[in-house]
């Protein structure tokens, strides 16, 4: 297999009003995004909610995703879990049903580099799809710097990460040994690139995969300077939407766009009737007028 690389939405999750995968809109906004001609998509991770829906769901999910995806094309599904059992199953699910690789963000609450290290030798292991592990500080601080990246790198089966932070000297390390390198944070794409990631996985790119696409592009040929005003026009629409609660506000806007995904799974809450008044207001205003519908 070709080393995975590109842009890659982390797409958004549709549901019905019961709280149920709605797969005639997330085969819409396959064929949106893909129509930017991106690299592939990556399902399920947090943006996909795929914490908060049940193991069966998200299998529909991941079969949707490889199904209604081009050849060629990849799909990395994010198995990550609260338990490493359904962990597990996820991650066997996903290579039976022929997707590119498998993903996980570390366990989610209060434990050990080691516990984490654990967990993630045990999925790698569970196949022998490639796998990801996520650098993720924030959710997860016991991984403490590049020198416990890079051994998470080295269990077997895993190739790399999706690496969601803001030192890009610790992303240029990690990415010197070989690892596959994922930029996550969308505002800060053309940094990542800069300092030697494969490519970016982010919410963004499922409102305007074309601008992501030419941020690479353009990072790929040396054309630095225009791909940093691309990046701007892009943190223009991140900053206006970022005033609300960022999911929510995606799926608003998809919406608008004629993408109907529902609301978010609960806790997340809808944007209020003020909320996206405002956020219709701001898009109006900007130079993304388009997508307020």
């Amino acid at each position: 297999m070709d080393a995975l690389k590109g842009i890659m939405p982390a797409l958004v999750t549709p549901f019905d009003e019961s709280g149920a995968f709605d797969e005639a809109a997330y085969e819409k906004l396959l064929e949106r995004v893909y129509r930017a001609d991106i690299d592939g998509v990556y399902v399920c991770g947090s943006t996909g909610e795929g914490l908060l829906q049940s193991v069966e769901q998200r299998k529909r999910v991941a079969e949707a995703a490889v199904r209604l995806s081009p050849r060629g094309k990849q799909v990395i599904v994010h198995t990550g879990a609260y338990r490493t059992s359904d962990a597990v199953e996820l991650t066997r699910h996903a290579a039976a049903c022929g997707a590119t690789a498998a993903s996980s963000l570390p366990p989610i609450g209060t434990y050990s580099f080691e516990e984490i290290r654990s967990y993630y030798m045990t999925l790698a292991a569970a196949t022998d799809l490639p796998f990801l592990v996520y650098y993720f500080p924030v959710v997860a601080p016991a991984i403490a710097g590049a020198a416990q990246v890079i051994e998470l790198c080295g269990l077997p089966n895993v190739i790399g990460l999706k690496f969601t932070d803001h030192d890009f000297y610790k992303l240029s390390l990690i990415r010197n040994t070989g690892a596959v390198v994922f930029n996550g944070y969308d505002e800060v794409l053309i940094a990542g690139l800069l300092m030697g990631a494969c490519g970016g996985i982010g919410t963004f790119y499922n409102l305007v995969p074309e601008l992501f696409v030419e941020i690479h592009s353009l990072a790929q040929a040396g054309r630095w300077g225009e791909a940093r005003a691309v990046q701007a026009r892009v943190n223009e629409l991140i900053e206006l939407t970022i005033r609300y609660p960022c999911f929510p506000a995606v799926k608003t806007i998809l919406r608008w766009n004629g993408i109907d995904c529902g609301q978010c799974l609960e806790p997340r809450r809808r944007l209020t009737d003020a909320e996206e008044t405002g956020l219709h207001q701001a898009l109006l205003a900007s130079s993304f007028a388009y997508l307020a519908g």
